[in-house]
């Protein structure tokens, strides 16, 4: 007798940037078993920046194995694996989808020369033809930068010939992670988005964009063959299944990236339902019906949750980072100001948010710019940097922190904004997501500053492993996308507070005048002699 949905499961990973989390999750997004670890970047001259993939496999097979032994679910109750997580890396692998070498992460810039003699030319770096005939096709264009996965494949090629002789697939994380479940090298529109070789006007042809693959000058036959999104990849191997203690025939569905789990973990799932994520970085983000781009403002519509459907892309490559960028760096070790009982340790999140708390809206009229990294959307410019502005001898670290805190939300609100003018409509209310919607205080913030309704979905920490559980589900037919904001519970409703509309509007009337004040600056000080860090692609 077939389970009910809610009895069965999937084994989902979320692969980010420092380390994977492994989760038991429901068909219908119930968490009965998770698991974080931590892994590091390894940054090497030059730009270069890797990871192991070979070590992620171990922990992820690790962890799955904890998870089976747990007792969380019965052997019998998994059916499928899912992955998603970071995208805009590339894993060089070997017939048998084994490493040959490391992945070369999202921030990797080493390929840079080699993309700007593909790419480059007079129009903000462009060749012109180069530039319109991507857009047109993709939605999107390589970065001269090099941190895409054009760069790194050019980079491969020219400068690592060893490993490069030995690739059989450049592939995405998620896919790489698919293919050592399964032996079966696969990809879709939707995880190779960033490489912007795929027609995106015409989602269900299964085939690359020969155009396109020459101007880059990739090798056409390292790139993975292209399935449905939202398809069944194949059976987990049976080694595989035996050595993690999973059942035979268990399914593994097409990776995603976390732009599209984050969409389904937040129940948001329908045309224009909008969410925001408040994580490492930060985007806002809702289906749309048709594909477009802004390059203006760095927004695209990219391949979505199923063939003909698209995702709205974006980024702050600083969002809760900033936070804790302020925590180790600024605040410093918990004392008695801040009531923690750490002594001697960093705070906690918690504490500095009651910090925060302690002061009326506005931080005593402190600005904070977030762009500690650069800014992707809505405007593109890697040479920003944050800083605190305004600030007088009245103001105490209580003020600072809260000033980040709106800082963030400032930016959500530009961003919003632009978003809106792309779909040409309100967009309102909006699920959030991640670290930072952990905090009341953070999601009243964003309410108040973007004059929107904010709704917690609950667990938010929890919502990329949710979607990539219940992106398995679709894929297996066992829900619609109709049904699933239903499936997705919300904790708590944050209504703008009228008290707060005057005082934030005043704020954020500076807040976009600030950068613009600062880009010349920007430009002297982080330009050639600078180090600007590269930025992920939306």
């Amino acid at each position: 007798m077939t389970l009910p949905r809610h009895e069965r499961f999937v084994l989902a990973v979320d692969l980010g940037t420092g380390g994977p989390k492994i989760g038991l999750v429901s068909l219908t997004g119930a968490v009965a078993w998770s698991e974080h670890v931590a892994l590091t970047t390894r940054m090497l001259p030059g730009g270069g920046s890797v990871q192991d993939a070979e070590e992620w496999w171990r922990v992820i097979a690790d962890a799955s194995r904890r998870a089976m032994r747990s007792g969380a679910v019965r052997r019998d109750q998994l059916v499928a694996v899912s992955c998603t997580g970071q995208w805009a890396s590339t894993v060089p692998v070997a017939e048998d989808g084994r490493p040959v070498g490391d992945c070369v992460m999202w921030m990797d810039s080493r390929g840079a020369p080699h993309s700007r003699r593909a790419v480059g030319g007079p129009v903000s770096g462009y060749a012109p033809l180069a530039l319109w005939r991507w857009v047109r096709h993709s939605g999107g264009a390589p970065s001269t930068s090099g941190a895409d996965p054009i760069g790194h494949m050019l980079y491969l090629e020219h400068d690592e010939p060893a490993v490069a002789e030995r690739v059989r697939w450049y592939m995405e994380p998620v896919d790489y992670l698919s293919m050592r479940f399964t032996g079966i090298a696969a990809a879709s529109h939707a995880s190779m988005t960033a490489a912007w070789l795929t027609d995106n006007r015409k989602p269900d042809r299964l085939v690359y964009d020969d155009v396109l693959v020459r101007r880059a000058g990739v090798p056409a036959g390292k790139l993975p063959p292209l399935v449905p999104t939202g398809s069944v990849v194949g059976d987990v191997r049976p080694e595989v299944a035996d050595e993690l203690g999973l059942p035979r025939g268990v399914r593994v569905v097409t990776g995603t990236p976390d732009l599209h789990s984050a969409a389904v973990g937040s129940g948001a799932v329908l045309d224009y339902q909008t969410h925001l994520v408040i994580s490492t970085t930060s985007w806002i983000s809702c289906p749309v019906p048709m594909k477009k781009t802004d390059a203006v403002h760095q927004i695209a519509s990219v391949p979505g949750l199923s063939p003909g459907r698209y995702l709205i892309a974006d980024n702050h490559d600083t969002g809760g980072l900033c936070l804790q960028w302020l925590r180790d760096n600024v605040i410093g070790p918990a004392d008695d100001l801040l009531d923690d009982p750490l002594h001697g340790a960093a705070p906690s999140f918690d504490a500095l948010t009651a910090l925060a708390a302690s002061v009326p809206a506005g931080s005593g009229d402190v600005l904070f710019t977030p762009w500690l990294a650069g800014e992707r959307s809505p405007v593109d410019d890697r040479k920003a940097r944050g800083g605190f502005h305004n600030m007088s001898l009245a103001t105490t670290r209580a003020h600072l922190v809260r000033a980040v805190l709106e800082g963030v939300a400032f930016n959500s609100r530009w961003l919003h904004d632009a978003v809106e003018r792309f779909v040409k409509r309100r967009l309102d209310p909006l699920r959030v997501i991640g670290g930072g919607a952990t905090s009341d205080l953070w999601c009243q913030i964003h309410a108040d500053v973007m004059g929107r309704t904010i709704e917690r979905v609950a667990e938010p920490l929890h919502a990329n492993l949710r979607g990539a559980a219940m992106f398995a589900a679709l894929a297996l037919g066992e829900v619609d996308l109709e049904e699933i904001a239903g499936l997705v519970a919300v904790d708590a409703r944050f209504e703008p507070d009228a008290g707060a509309a005057a005082t934030y509007d005043r704020l954020f009337g500076e807040f976009p005048k600030l950068y613009r004040s600062q880009k010349p600056m920007f430009a002297r000080l982080n330009g050639p002699r600078g180090s600007p860090q590269p930025s992920r692609p939306y």
